[in-house]
């Protein structure tokens, strides 16, 4: 399939005005891949077919498909692992202290995609339980894709994904076999809920998160964009709250709502008096 430049451009516009998300030079091989399994589903032989089909607007359903086809959903379980470990040995013990009085904790997952980072955060509470005992953990998960936040909701995953990021120990702990694929435990997936939603956009219920992860979900959008999504984490998140960002991503020269917290590589604070409940909260800081 060969994609000229012009239909790369349409392709790239309706991604970027439907989701924010850019389509950049690099990333444009993805466009045959991503691509073939709808055509082949919509009887369109070629690129320009499904091109002329988009801008007639024909059949209404097909932009939906296209830009659901066209995103990223790369995930594992416990991805990058670092992260996952400087969360459970550092900012969860300091928010222990901090928020023991009302005894819950809050956690928003943005671009969650299909799910695996909220399980993984899950399993993390859930391995640690006596620690956790009496509190609410609430762990939300979003995404701007239908399909990826149906595959979440379901909680299933084939062999090559459970295996992906999950020791054998937590494989056989948190999930049971449906078939030839692996679901999560029941008791597991209680703590987890999802939602479509955009980073766009006004943030999710309930605000005044503890701790929001927002990884590697900013290197598709522009400057401009990025700043605008920034100011939205900025509104969801409590005053002594931690964000965390992907290895290649940071707050520098992009916002002025965030700063980078000093003993944390990775983890950024609410600048004063940008988050929500910014009315004197105590600091969670980071546990040393």
């Amino acid at each position: 399939m060969d994609v000229s430049d012009s239909s790369s451009r349409i392709l790239a516009g309706l991604l970027e005005a439907r989701t924010g998300q850019q389509l950049t030079l690099s990333r444009r091989w993805r466009i045959e891949t991503a691509l073939k399994d709808l055509m082949r589903e919509r009887e369109i032989e070629t690129l320009e077919q499904l091109i002329t089909a988009l801008v007639t607007g024909r059949d209404p359903s097909l932009g939906d498909k296209v830009v659901e086809a066209l995103l990223n959903n790369e995930t594992f379980f416990f991805r990058d692992r670092a992260p996952f470990d400087l969360l459970r040995d550092s900012v969860l013990p300091a928010m222990r202290e901090t928020r023991s009085r009302d005894r819950r904790i809050s956690i928003w997952c943005a671009g969650v995609s299909t799910g695996q980072e909220a399980y993984s955060l899950a399993m993390m509470f859930a391995d640690a339980s006596q620690s956790w005992a009496g509190w609410t953990i609430d762990i939300l998960g979003t995404d701007v894709s239908n399909s990826a936040i149906a595959r979440a909701k379901a909680g299933v995953y084939s062999q090559f994904e459970v295996q992906r990021g999950l020791p054998i120990v937590q494989m056989v702990r948190w999930f049971e076999a449906a078939g030839d694929e692996w679901r999560i435990a029941v008791r597991l997936a209680g703590n987890v809920r999802f939602q479509v939603h955009s980073v766009l956009d006004s943030p999710p219920s309930p605000g005044a998160f503890d701790i929001i992860l927002c990884r590697n979900l900013l290197l598709y959008f522009s400057a401009e964009r990025r700043r605008a999504v920034f100011a939205r984490l900025a509104e969801a998140i409590a005053a002594d709250g931690m964000l965390m960002l992907g290895a290649g991503e940071t707050v520098i020269g992009q916002t002025d709502r965030f700063v980078a917290d000093p003993q944390a590589r990775g983890l950024y604070r609410a600048s004063p008096g940008a988050g929500v409940a910014a009315a004197a909260a105590p600091s969670a800081g980071v546990a040393r």
